[in-house]
């Protein structure tokens, strides 16, 4: 399955926004990094702001741990209930036409709650219901979206992959 990289800004940065939360590290600085590796424009991070966007950042996570289709629909779908203000099609600032799941003109935590439900859901799309998931590794709790060629991602990173298969070999 191929995905097209170049519009999975929403779902990359919903597992940043994850993973920043469960690494906690959650602090306004790291928070503004993460944006704007994301492009994401008009950034005015104040502690309330990065509050709300701490508690978006939980609820993102509850697609990831889901383990059926239909449980992931429903996910996303209560994240884009309470995400979205109305979807449209732009070309603004020379890029491809691309989906705004809310106004250009809303709050940057709007636009933020917009741009990740609506990512994850056209990558649930995309994706048949599948390759959203936690790591595998006892004791981790990151998440990731999974667009390998073969689909069998169970691991955040090499590095967990690794540290497992050492902690398996080990036991036996």
């Amino acid at each position: 399955m191929q995905f097209d990289h170049d519009n999975m800004t929403g779902v990359r940065l919903s597992v940043d926004l994850v993973n920043l939360r469960v690494d906690g590290e959650w602090a306004e600085d790291r928070v503004a990094e993460v944006l704007r590796e994301h492009e994401i424009r008009r950034i005015e991070l104040d502690s309330a702001t990065t509050a709300g966007l701490g508690d978006w950042a939980n609820l993102l996570r509850a697609p990831f741990l889901t383990s059926t289709v239909d449980e992931r629909c429903a996910a996303v779908n209560s994240l884009l209930d309470a995400g979205t203000a109305g979807i449209y099609l732009t070309a603004h600032d020379d890029w491809r036409p691309h989906l705004h799941f809310t106004p250009e003109t809303e709050s940057l935590l709007g636009r933020v709650k917009a741009v990740t439900a609506g990512g994850l859901a056209v990558f649930t799309t995309e994706a048949e219901g599948a390759r959203l998931g936690a790591c595998a590794r006892a004791g981790c709790g990151r998440v990731f979206a999974d667009t390998s060629r073969g689909g069998r991602q169970s691991y955040c990173s090499p590095r967990c992959s690794n540290t497992d298969a050492v902690r398996r070999h080990r036991r036996t």
